[in-house]
């Protein structure tokens, strides 16, 4: 009724021209909707021309309407649709039953399927349109359709029984009869529209029931349009009736494995269907060519059990398939299968459920090459097969880092897989000796370097053309600009967001940076092979592993070989270092009555005779005074500065002496002395402090929460952290230069050690709670309380009874009180000094450590001050 009404008024509006208006493109739009057959049957109850309505719709859209599917996807979703928890969600993949994906489908219509050719065999029946051209002496074109008689009439000509005979013989019945009833004139036919037929699809179908196909659909046709099958149809015994009688049997294996379609026969009006419930079947599972479901007949043998599977996987371990079988309906049982038997007894039942395996990826007959080698990987072993087959050239078996003093052929012993290890010296094999190697047997080639930057810087550097050096350099320069635009990059952000960079990581929770081992290194190879030693291990077998330390290269756990002598523990370790003692070393030993034991022995006599137990200790030891000299640093106001060698036991005065002495501009009373190991005290110091400052502060926070009034505000007590967190240990030892000089002391120097001597000063300086933070020209008669007048005097959290003053050379004292600050022999001040006025702690809600960590951030920032003036 609404398809009338849309209609009619737009007819209305074509036909009264009075009452004209022009339809709106939404009811244009609409009526075009309709059928092709609606339209014209409307068109022809109101008597309008269709052309006249503007119906013409463009070719993207008559291709689009033409493509539109009438069976869609099962379930598909779109991807508006998959929910985040589905898209993330891993796929477990399942085994499925083999065919039923192909026939799978969602139907959108009960109406015919695409268009189709159609053949020459077709049997014309009743309600086909043909398409009629008469050509020659008279022109015309003709859309005729069979009548329920059969017959075809042809304008002005007699009509023609054409129901029953194909279409070829339709298109040689028509062109004769015109050709013979009308001269001149010819006929050329056509297939216009063919009658759909109605047929029923029962059974085990995804959506049964009755379907208008193509007159041309086979049984596979009625399949798909039914959205194809159930989860528990059968593929191998659909059946077609026909009035009552089956007329054919479709196995759609045949059509999947072997692509034999003579059981898919054309469907005719009327027929059913049927698609029966599922057989028996089995699974087939592991490295098969198509694992899935498989539905079985009763006389499938175990070669159609393998066309259905695609037969196996190349690496599929055949001798031995499991096959679990439902055993009367009872139990489980387990039987193993040899495919590669030439007579196979297996018969495929039912239930049973076929797992292949694959074979074992060890290979056999052969010896593996492992490490620093050209070519690494699995060769073929024969009888007299020794190591020199491998390896036999440096240049063209090895990689540029291989060690050619220390390798190990790892043999397993037993068939438990225990296993023992064989050193060689690739130089010896090449050169003298050989090794004849057994089946399984692996070969490990180390690199002789261990850290990977210095691998990789070995072998940047080796054999470089001029042209290479040239971009090396090139390279280098590049990464160096780009540091400085990194680093300029990061001043200007600290410039202009300094509290991005006010908060400094804890010394403590820095890690240090893990070491970056080579690939082939001593260190990555030889972890599973100790683990392996470590694990086979008992009281019948000694842990096979020796230690060495001290002077070489590579000091670590080794691998014990049989016989192993401290030779080859040296070429293991990598060799002695020049700082070890050509002869005397020694061996820790664990011996049952008395425990540890050590044995001295000599590397020169014994290092070939004495023999390395289990778990032995060889300790290389130094040479004696080795290297024994220190650097020293003098800076500053000496005649010869720089850096100088001394020998142990030298004192700062002889150094000084070799240095020239001071210049006569040298202020010795203010000179700097560094120490590293007074250095690394002052930072365990500051880290200790700062831990104690924060339980001060945390306790303080948990008063303020319970209620206690404190003063101290949280942006005082994180900018006391973070001062403390920024200073950097000087180690300042304070020494009197002047005495030092003369011999009145003696100053034993130390490696690392570091003299600055200033130049002389005239200056005072005052910081802390005062007015004026400044520093002022030195003037004899001054004291202290002149100096903290010239700074506008001390604030009122000043506390005035613990002033003190940090001397030139870096010395502390605190003023003597009587008179106040009046002039004497202690109170007297020199240039370079610095006035402290510290913070009454009383403000600081009795936080203990304040005056300590206040007093050390003056004299540390005082004596990084004189230094960095230099």
């Amino acid at each position: 009724m609404l398809f009338r009404r849309i209609f009619a008024l737009i007819v209305l509006s074509y036909s009264v021209c009075s009452l004209a208006f022009t339809p709106s493109a939404e009811q244009i739009e609409q009526f075009k909707k309709l059928p092709k057959a609606q339209q014209e049957a409307l068109a022809k109850q109101y008597g309008i021309d269709l052309s006249s309505l503007d119906l013409e719709t463009d070719d993207s859209e008559l291709s689009t309407q033409s493509n539109q599917k009438t069976v869609l996807p099962r379930n598909e979703k779109t991807d508006e649709l998959v929910s985040e928890e589905e898209r993330l969600k891993p796929v477990v993949e399942e085994l499925k039953p083999f065919g039923y994906e192909l026939f799978a489908g969602e139907p959108t219509t009960f109406m015919p399927t695409e268009k189709v050719s159609v053949p020459s065999d077709y049997i014309i029946g009743l309600g086909d349109r043909l398409l009629v051209t008469l050509y020659g002496k008279e022109s015309a074109s003709y859309e005729l359709e069979v009548d329920n008689e059969g017959r075809l009439t042809i304008p002005k000509f007699s009509p023609v029984q054409v129901a029953g005979l194909t279409y070829a013989e339709v298109k040689k019945l028509v062109k004769m009869k015109v050709e013979k009833e009308a001269i001149g004139i010819q006929a050329f036919v056509a297939i216009g529209k063919l009658q759909t037929m109605r047929i029923l699809v029962v059974g085990e179908a995804y959506k049964p029931g009755s379907y208008a196909l193509s007159p041309l659909s086979t049984v596979t046709h009625a399949i798909f349009s039914s959205g194809g099958l159930s989860d528990i149809a059968s593929l191998r015994n659909i059946q077609v009736k026909r009035r009552g009688k089956v007329v054919t049997e479709l196995d759609l294996y045949d059509l999947l494995l072997k692509g034999d379609s003579s059981n898919d026969i054309n469907l005719q009006s009327g027929d059913v269907v049927f698609i029966p419930s599922v057989g028996p079947q089995l699974k087939v599972e592991g490295l098969v060519k198509r694992p899935g479901i498989f539905e079985l007949k009763e006389d499938d043998t175990v070669e159609d059990l393998i066309n259905m599977f695609g037969g196996f996987d190349e690496n599929a371990y055949l001798s031995k398939v499991q096959v679990t079988r439902i055993h009367k309906g009872e139990k489980s049982v387990a039987v193993s299968v040899d495919f590669t038997a030439p007579e196979l007894s297996y018969q495929p039942q039912g239930g049973d459920h076929l797992k292949v395996q694959k074979v074992n990826s060890i290979v056999q007959n052969s010896v593996t090459l492992i490490g620093a080698v050209a070519r690494p990987g699995n060769y073929q072993w024969y009888d007299g097969f020794t190591l020199r087959a491998l390896i036999n050239d440096v240049k063209s078996d090895l990689l540029p880092q291989a060690d050619l003093s220390y390798g190990l052929v790892v043999r397993e012993k037993s068939k438990l897989g225990n296993i023992e290890v064989i050193q060689f010296s690739i130089s010896d094999i090449i050169l003298n000796d050989d090794l004849t190697l057994q089946q399984g047997d692996k070969i490990y080639v180390f690199s002789r370097f261990e850290e990977e930057s210095d691998e990789a810087l070995a072998l940047r550097d080796m054999a470089l053309t001029v042209e290479q050096k040239k971009l090396q350099e090139k390279v280098k320069l590049w990464h160096e600009y780009e540091y400085k635009q990194f680093e300029d990059k990061v001043t200007s952000l600290d410039e202009t967001f300094p509290d991005l960079t006010s908060f400094e990581i804890p010394e403590e929770l820095v890690e240090e940076e893990e070491v970056e081992y080579a690939m082939f290194s001593r260190h990555t190879l030889l972890e599973p092979i100790l683990e392996q030693i470590q694990y086979q291990a008992s009281n019948d077998e000694p842990l096979a592993v020796y230690e060495i330390k001290g002077e070489v290269k590579y000091p670590g756990i080794y691998p014990l070989n049989a016989d192993a002598s401290l030779s080859d523990a040296l070429s293991a370790a990598g060799g002695l270092l020049e700082s070890a003692h050509e002869t005397r070393a020694g061996v820790t030993r664990f011996a049952e009555q008395v425990g540890l034991d050590y044995i001295d022995v000599n590397l020169t006599s014994e290092r070939h005779s004495f023999a390395l137990q289990s778990k032995d200790t060889l300790h290389i030891l130094k040479k004696p005074n080795w290297l024994n000299t220190y650097t020293v640093h003098l800076e500053g106001e000496v005649k010869f500065p720089g850096t100088y060698t001394v020998k142990r036991g030298e004192t700062l005065q002889n150094l000084l002496v070799r240095a020239g002495g001071l210049t006569e501009y040298a202020q010795a009373s203010a000179a700097i002395f560094t120490r590293e190991s007074i250095r690394e005290l002052e930072k365990a110091q500051f880290k200790k402090l700062s831990q104690e400052l924060r339980k001060e502060i945390a306790a303080m926070s948990f008063q303020k929460s319970v209620g206690v009034n404190t003063s101290m505000s949280y942006t005082d007590m994180n900018s006391l952290l973070k001062d403390l967190s920024r200073i950097r240990a000087v180690g300042r030892l304070v020494i009197d230069l002047q005495n030092i000089k003369q011999g009145k002391e003696n100053l034993i120097l130390q490696d690392g050690d570091k003299l600055i001597v200033p130049g002389k000063q005239d200056s005072v300086s005052i910081i802390g709670e005062v007015n004026y933070a400044s520093s002022h020209l030195f003037k004899p008669n001054l004291d202290i309380n002149d100096y903290l007048a010239l700074s506008g005097g001390t604030k009122a959290r000043a506390d005035e009874d613990r002033i003190y003053v940090i001397k030139s050379n870096g010395a502390v004292f605190v003023p003597q009180s009587s008179g106040w600050f009046a002039v004497n022999s202690q109170n007297k001040l020199s240039p370079g000094d610095t006035i402290v006025v510290p913070l009454d702690s009383s403000h600081m809600d009795n936080l203990t450590l304040w005056s300590t960590t206040t007093q050390i951030l003056y004299q540390a920032g005082v004596a990084l001050a004189a230094i960095s003036s230099l």
